[in-house]
């Protein structure tokens, strides 16, 4: 499929959705145009027209809620967030309860449906309710003559400049000379956790996480690349990563249990490695002068910069999106699925992925904002003294085994320092220096 052809895919979905879009939806689509689809300002405009997409009035969600905003501003936080969520579940279910009954406004239950989680997931954050309602409030234009009821997507000169602007600064922000087959995850904030009424409790609340700049492997570690780094460390060495020679301390008694003689299948050569300890993945990560994320680092990594989102790529999934539930019954090689947009790949699926922090489930509700990290001591000390660690560890994205709950961004999992499951592998990030 060309570029140009997935670009109008990604149209499309929309357009399930209603054929009317906001004008800030409409900047967004022509921005992935350009940084995604290697397409013209001029030639994604040309396919918005084509495909009968119109701007239309933005989609009021205090209204699709039925609720005002004005009874909302005198409300706490913990208040407003449980008005949302019993509104939205009473709305849900009367939409499932109604099966393919035509709707007054046009859409179908399922569209219908789409938009109800729109507005959920827009008032339960606090900086989006507020911006929306901002929104909202701004003074009406002129209205267009009757004869041309519904604006189109005839861009001003200066709002394709703006566009082009806003481009280039995106562009020269993240130009980065990173190392070899990792990305760049720029400085700044992101919305780490979930609010989901489905989500686990571990997860909430959603809250703004800050972090420094840094580099993240594109691919999980694969069998090939494991195998270089047991190679380099002789058996005689200590603390030694040979199959029959590791240290108890160190695995389960699982370790690598799917090789033979030191070596991997031969038909594993690009699969992520597992089986694989967290002692193992660190001494891995700092042969290679890198180290595990921190779960903070990871999520927001995941996300490629969709805040709110349940997925790396938006908030539906299928086969085609990950591996996962079974649907392969095994490891994929690494890079088989769509990358996210920050360019990683199997943020969703395929193995678990051990993370750098212990695990605690208040996390979300306790860490400090900017550069969180769970544990007693700091990431530096973690890193060179990774060995007489003992607690338990996150891991992040789930895998080739767990449902389509498990493998959301904000899911979290964990297991002993010691465990070497074959659904458990990894991948390294590498600090930016200053």
């Amino acid at each position: 499929m060309s570029k140009r052809d997935e670009f109008i895919e990604l149209l499309n979905t929309f357009k399930n959705v209603s054929p009317t879009i906001t004008d800030t939806q409409r900047r967004g689509l022509l921005k992935q145009a350009v940084q995604h689809y290697a397409l013209s300002v001029e030639e994604a405009t040309e396919i918005l027209k084509s495909l009968g997409l119109v701007v239309g009035e933005e989609i009021n969600y205090f209204e699709v809620l039925g609720i005002s905003i004005a009874e909302l501003q005198n409300r706490s936080e913990a208040a407003i967030t449980a008005h949302v969520e019993t509104t939205h579940k009473k709305l849900y279910t009367a939409s499932l309860r109604a099966g393919g009954r035509p709707r007054a406004d046009g859409r179908t239950e399922a569209q219908w449906r789409i938009l109800l989680n729109q507005a959920r997931d827009t008032l339960m954050e606090p900086q989006k309710r507020h911006e929306h309602a901002a929104m909202l409030q701004q003074p009406e234009v002129e209205a267009l003559p009757e004869e041309n009821p519904s604006p189109t997507f005839e861009l001003t000169e200066a709002a394709d400049e703006t566009i082009h602007e806003e481009l280039n600064h995106q562009i020269v922000t993240s130009n980065i000379d990173a190392p070899p087959d990792m990305a760049f995850i720029p400085a700044g904030n992101f919305q780490m956790g979930s609010n989901d009424p489905a989500a686990n409790e571990d997860e909430h609340p959603v809250r703004t996480v800050s972090l420094d700049a840094f580099f993240m492997d594109k691919y999980l570690v694969t069998n090939a690349q494991f195998k270089e780094f047991v190679d380099a460390n002789p058996q005689w060495r200590e603390p030694r990563w040979f199959k029959d020679h590791i240290h108890s301390a160190y695995h389960d008694g699982g370790y690598l249990k799917h090789w033979e003689d030191g070596i991997y299948p031969s038909e594993k050569d690009e699969h992520p490695v597992v089986c694989v300890s967290w002692y193992a993945a660190m001494a891995y990560a700092q042969w290679k002068g890198k180290r595990l994320p921190t779960e903070a680092e990871w999520e927001k990594s995941a996300r490629g910069g969709l805040n709110g989102k349940k997925y790396p790529w938006g908030n539906s999934i299928d086969a085609n999106d990950a591996n996962y539930f079974y649907h392969v019954g095994d490891t994929t090689p690494v890079g088989h699925y769509p990358a996210n947009r920050y360019g990683l790949y199997d943020m969703s699926g395929n193995v678990w992925e051990w993370c750098l922090d212990s695990y605690h489930a208040d996390f979300y509700m306790n860490a400090s904002p900017q550069n969180p990290f769970s544990a007693i001591d700091s990431v530096a000390w973690i890193t060179r003294n990774f060995e007489s660690v003992k607690s338990t560890r996150v891991l992040r994205g789930g895998s080739w085994g767990i449902d389509s709950q498990g493998v959301r961004c904000a899911y979290r999992f964990r297991g002993n320092p010691t465990y070497t499951l074959p659904t458990f592998g990894f991948r390294c990030v590498k600090d930016v220096q200053s």
